[in-house]
C-alpha cells in the first residue's frame, strides 16, 4: 500500500505509482508483498533542498531520494502492515527534465520512483557492479517509460 503526499503543486494520481509498487513489491518481497506501504512524498526543489541537507549534506536539489527503514521482518502475520520507508520525488525538477527531454511529467516521475523504489529494495548503483542499473533497465522497459535516470547519467 502506498501513502501518498502530494505537495508539488501538480494534480497527480496515486494509480500512477501503485502497479509500480504492487509489482516490485511481489518481486523483491513475495511473501511480504500484501503487508508492505511506502510513504511517496512528492514535493518541490525548495523542499528538496531542505531534505537533501538535512539528511546527505548536501545544499542543493535533488529529483529523488530514497529512506528505507532497515528492519528485519520476521515471523509477521499477514494482516501486519509493515512499512518499508519513504521515496521522496522533486515534481518540479521531474517537470523541468521532462520537458527538455520530450516526454510527460508523469514519465519522468515513474522513473524517478523505480530507481528510489529499487534503492528501497537495497540496490544501490553507487556501490553495485551494475545490478541496480540492470534492474532499473528491465523495470523501465517491462512499463513502458523512457530513458532511465542511470542511463542519462552515464558517461560511458
Amino acid at each position: 500500500m502506498l501513502e501518498l503526499e502530494n505537495l508539488s503543486g501538480y494534480e497527480l494520481d496515486s494509480v500512477l505509482f501503485d502497479e509500480i509498487f504492487a509489482t516490485l513489491a511481489n518481486t523483491y518481497m513475495p511473501s511480504l508483498a500484501p503487508s508492505l506501504c511506502l510513504e511517496v512524498l512528492i514535493t518541490d526543489s525548495a523542499h528538496m533542498r531542505e531534505i537533501n541537507k538535512a539528511h546527505r549534506n548536501q545544499d542543493k536539489p535533488t529529483d529523488v531520494l530514497s529512506f528505507p527503514l532497515s528492519v528485519e521482518y520476521t515471523d509477521v502475520p499477514t494482516q501486519c502492515t509493515l512499512s518499508l520507508g519513504s521515496v521522496v520525488l522533486n515534481a518540479e525538477l521531474a517537470q523541468k527534465v521532462a520537458r527538455e527531454l520530450g516526454h510527460m511529467l508523469e514519465d519522468e516521475l515513474k522513473l524517478l520512483f523505480i530507481h528510489g523504489l529499487l534503492h528501497i529494495f537495497g540496490f544501490d548503483h553507487e556501490c553495485d557492479d551494475g545490478a541496480h542499473r540492470r534492474e532499473e533497465c528491465g523495470w523501465i522497459e517491462r512499463f513502458c517509460l523512457p530513458k532511465s535516470l542511470i542511463e542519462r547519467s552515464d558517461c560511458v
